[in-house]
């Protein structure tokens, strides 16, 4: 789908061939019953086809194969919202790509190098102020500093991954403004809930921090610097997020084309009625319209450009809306066998409705693009 070289078109279909291996969909509906969807021993295959490096630098363990990690990461996203794979792929490439622009040495050779390798995942507390009115108190942390020890004490949201993760990327407030941490979340003080959501292939844990004591060099970056971080970091997450939704609709057309070529009605293939050909058509231009938007975005935060916060959240304002709205007219057009738990359909809309707002409804990103504009930095040409 987003793969353009050779290069990208043999990793498309690496990373293909091992997710319809690995996690075809009667192995999908089998894992949503677990208490955890993940296997470590499987991630770490995962991570030697490249799906960890790809947006972390090189001078830290990283490599991409293009030039821009996170366009060759999309591709992996993209299978990933195409099969609604499990695995920590979201929250251990933002904590990979925190810890290789703004991580300390030990950092960088220590958790990253366990991360790119695979031997240890990651998940991220979303520190940005991006949020439905009311939330940012009930997932605030706070920092408390002495000479040798820091304490955070707070509530770091709903977290992905949690209960399979090494480390927890945080954002606490401290007097020097804003700065992210990164927990052990075998620390004492790190209590974790579980939670119930959408998407049967994803955890996702309450997490709290109670007197948790971290050593200085917990501290990723430098202090007072999360929130330009955080803003960072949400770029990339959206157009992960962005692959996932397009991933999810491709696969929820697909199966809807073939349904309407092989479904008769009165005698004649359900396609061949007009009206069904233009809402196909109409669903088939939503969905390109929402590849290019990934792909540009993918494009500008990528490689650095000034509007590429205005694309992500463009896309994420666009995508996040139109993909589950997709989705839902491809279970339509299924008739009565759409709406079941049985058929598979409904596994790409969970995937494709959590995506769209696991981070930020689309009105967030809307507004958020709003502003953009607003002050004119940033803002799409």
């Amino acid at each position: 789908m987003f793969a353009e070289g050779e290069d990208q078109q043999l990793f498309e279909g690496v990373t293909r061939r091992f997710l319809e291996t690995h996690y075809p969909i009667e192995r999908v509906r089998s894992l949503a019953l677990g208490d955890t969807a993940f296997e470590p021993s499987l991630w770490r295959e995962a991570a030697q086809l490249g799906w960890t490096t790809l947006v972390v630098p090189d001078e830290a363990g990283g490599g991409s194969i293009t030039g821009n990690g996170l366009a060759d990461l999309l591709i992996v996203a993209f299978q990933f919202g195409r099969h609604a794979a499990p695995g920590p792929l979201l929250g251990t490439n933002v904590v990979a790509a925190a810890l290789g622009r703004w991580g300390s040495a030990e950092q960088v050779a220590g958790p990253l190098k366990d991360l790119v390798a695979g031997d240890s995942v990651a998940a991220w507390a979303h520190g940005s102020t991006l949020g439905p009115v009311g939330t940012s108190g009930a997932r605030r942390i706070v920092a408390s500093a002495s000479d040798a020890t820091v304490v955070l004490n707070g509530h770091a949201g709903n977290v992905e991954s949690a209960t399979d993760a090494r480390y927890l990327l945080v954002t606490a407030d401290e007097p020097a403004g804003r700065t992210q941490y990164l927990v052990p979340l075998d620390a004492s003080g790190v209590e974790l809930a579980p939670m119930r959501g959408i998407d049967l292939t994803r955890r996702f844990s309450a997490v709290t921090l109670r007197d948790v004591v971290l050593p200085h060099g917990a501290r990723v970056g430098e202090p007072g610097a999360a929130d330009e971080h955080d803003a960072h970091l949400l770029d990339l997450l959206a157009v992960m997020a962005l692959g996932e939704i397009v991933g999810a609709v491709d696969r929820a057309f697909a199966m809807t084309l073939e349904w309407t070529a092989n479904r008769y009605s009165f005698g004649r293939p359900l396609g061949s009625y007009q009206e069904i050909k233009h809402r196909m058509a109409d669903l088939r231009t939503q969905l390109e319209a929402g590849e290019a938007v990934a792909a540009r975005a993918a494009f500008a935060v990528g490689t650095g450009a000034s509007d590429g916060t205005a694309w992500a959240s463009a896309g994420m304002a666009h995508i996040g809306r139109f993909g589950p709205e997709i989705i839902q007219d491809c279970i339509q057009l299924h008739g009565g066998i759409g709406v079941t738990y049985d058929h598979d359909l409904h596994l790409f809309l969970r995937r494709a409705t959590l995506d769209a707002n696991l981070f930020g409804s689309p009105g967030n990103f809307a507004r958020r693009l709003g502003a953009l504009v607003a002050h004119r930095e940033g803002a799409i040409a």
